[in-house]
C-alpha cells in the first residue's frame, strides 16, 4: 500500500461467494489471533463486495485491543478486489506522459474529453497529461450556475474566458504561468470497489508524496482538496464515463492574483462560513510561497516522482486527437448553450 506495508491475500470462491481467505504481508498485527479474525471476516462475503464493505466486515470482527500497524482494513479490501480479478494496481498499467504547450481554455477542456473517450475506445492507454494555458480563465464545474459563480462583467474587464468542464466540483481561477494543471485518465479497474471519496484520495496519493518530497506538508482533505498547514494547494474533480473510465484532473495554484480572483469569482457567504475562514484569499496558499522553486522545476519534480513510482512513456497530442478536440470546441465547449447549461 502507498506509504504502508505489503498486503497480500489468497482467496477461494464458489457460487459468487468467498469460501476461504488467507491474509499475509510484512505488516504488524497484535495479537496474532487477530489474523484469524480478519480471515474469518472475509469468508462468506460476496465476490461483488466493495472495499468499504470489506473494511466494515473486518472492523466489526476485530476485538477492541487488536492493533493493525502499517495497514488498515481498507487496504485488505483493495487486496481482496485485486485477488478477485476485479481491480488493478498502478503497476499493472503503462502510463503515457503528455506535456502539452499553451492552448486555449476551450481546447484544454475538449482534450480532457478526447482522452477519456480514447481510453474507453482502446485507442490510448492510461495517460498523465500536464498542460499550460494560453489565456486566463475561470473553469466552472459541470453543474454550477455560471451567473452564481462568476462576475461576468469583471471577467470581461480582465479578458478572462469562462469555460465549463465535463466534471463536477467548484470554480477554478486560472492564469498562465500561475497555475499547474494536470489530468489523469485511468481505467475504472484502478479504482474498483472504492467510494468516490476513496478514489479521490487514492488518485491524489502520488502527487501528495511528490509534494512532501519538496518539503511541503501536503495532505488530502475530503472530498477533493489537497492542502497544507499554510492553506489550500489544489482542487481536484472527476468525471466517470459509462464504461467506468475515470478522468481525474487537478488544478494547483503556483502563484495567484488574489485581488483579481475575488473580483471575478462570486464567493458566497455560505462558502466562507463553511470553510471557517473570513477571506477566500486566506484559503489558498500557492506553491511559490511554500517553495523556492520555479513552476517548471515543480512540474519536472512531479513528472520524475510519478515516473519513479509507476513509469512513464513519453507521448504527444496526435493530429487526430487535436482535430477531434477542435470539433468538440466548435460543437460544445465554445458554445453559449454549453456555457449556460446551468444559467
Amino acid at each position: 500500500m502507498p506509504g504502508g506495508k505489503l498486503v497480500t491475500v489468497e482467496l477461494e470462491a464458489m457460487d459468487d461467494q468467498i469460501t476461504s481467505a488467507h491474509l499475509a504481508g510484512d505488516f504488524f498485527l497484535e495479537p496474532e489471533e487477530a489474523l484469524g479474525r480478519i480471515n474469518s471476516a472475509l469468508v462468506g462475503l460476496p465476490t461483488s463486495v466493495r472495499v468499504s464493505q470489506i473494511a466494515d466486515a473486518i472492523t466489526s470482527a476485530l476485538d477492541e485491543n487488536d492493533t493493525l500497524i502499517g495497514f488498515a482494513p481498507r487496504d485488505v479490501g483493495f487486496a481482496v478486489r485485486r485477488a478477485l480479478g476485479s481491480a488493478t494496481s498502478w503497476e499493472d498499467h503503462q502510463f503515457e506522459l503528455i506535456v502539452d504547450g499553451p492552448r486555449s481554455p476551450h481546447m484544454q477542456m475538449a482534450l480532457d474529453q478526447v482522452y477519456g473517450e480514447a481510453l474507453s475506445a482502446g485507442t490510448r492507454g492510461p495517460t498523465l497529461r500536464i498542460w499550460d494555458w494560453a489565456s486566463s480563465a475561470v473553469v466552472i464545474g459541470s453543474f454550477q450556475s455560471v451567473s452564481n459563480e462568476v462576475n461576468l462583467d469583471q471577467a470581461a474587464k480582465h479578458d478572462i474566458t469562462v469555460v465549463r468542464r465535463i466534471s463536477g466540483g467548484g470554480a477554478m481561477f486560472i492564469e498562465p504561468g500561475n497555475t499547474i494543471t494536470y489530468s489523469l485518465v485511468v481505467p475504472g479497474s484502478l479504482v474498483d470497489g472504492m467510494s468516490f471519496e476513496e478514489s479521490y484520495e487514492f488518485l491524489d496519493s502520488w502527487v501528495i508524496r511528490a509534494l512532501r518530497d519538496l518539503g511541503i506538508e501536503a495532505t488530502y482533505q475530503p472530498l477533493n482538496d489537497i492542502t497544507s498547514p499554510a492553506g489550500k494547494i489544489a482542487g481536484a474533480a472527476q468525471k466517470r464515463l459509462k464504461d467506468g473510465t475515470v478522468l481525474h484532473h487537478v488544478t494547483m495554484a503556483y502563484d495567484i492574483d488574489a485581488t483579481k480572483m475575488t473580483e471575478v469569482l462570486r464567493i458566497g457567504k455560505e462558502k466562507l462560513v463553511d470553510k471557517g475562514v473570513r477571506s477566500a484569499v486566506k484559503r489558498v496558499d500557492p506553491l511559490k510561497s511554500q517553495t523556492s522553486m520555479t513552476r517548471e522545476e515543480i512540474v519536472e519534480s512531479f513528472i520524475s516522482s510519478f515516473s519513479s513510482q509507476y513509469g512513464l512513456l513519453e507521448s504527444h497530442v496526435t493530429t487526430e486527437e487535436e482535430q477531434a478536440a477542435r470539433v468538440l470546441v466548435e460543437s460544445k465547449f465554445a458554445t453559449q448553450q454549453w456555457l449556460e447549461l446551468v444559467p
